[in-house]
């Protein structure tokens, strides 16, 4: 059923890695804060994690075997506006290989989380 109901197996895979992240930041000596980013355009990262030096990592969340330069668009805008303080910004997917789409973004298979 989910997976006929894209929608419904994206905010579940969402939901997945939702959890993910909170295990492997509670594991971390260093202090993370989890956000979700949606700016005035809608333009919107699934996850954006912060460390206590304001260093941030964008993670987007695909239910998708494939990855186009417009899944970045996100992550790209995140990008912009932390500068310097941006460290990278993921796609997570579900294909197999990891690749890259840019000056600090790559698309990262789900598996690898």
């Amino acid at each position: 059923l989910l997976i006929k109901n894209r929608d419904r197996w994206g905010s579940t895979l969402e939901t997945w890695v939702y959890a993910e992240l909170r295990k492997i930041l509670s594991l971390n000596d260093d202090a993370w804060y989890l956000a979700h980013y949606r700016d005035k355009d809608q333009v919107e990262v699934d996850f954006v994690l912060e460390d206590s030096r304001r260093q941030v990592i964008g993670v987007e969340v695909k239910a998708a075997a494939q990855v186009n330069p417009q899944d970045f668009k996100g992550l790209k805008r995140l990008q912009a506006l932390a500068g310097s303080d941006f460290i990278t910004g993921i796609v997570l997917y579900d294909g197999t290989h990891a690749l890259p789409f840019g000056n600090g973004l790559w698309a990262i298979p789900l598996s690898a989380l």
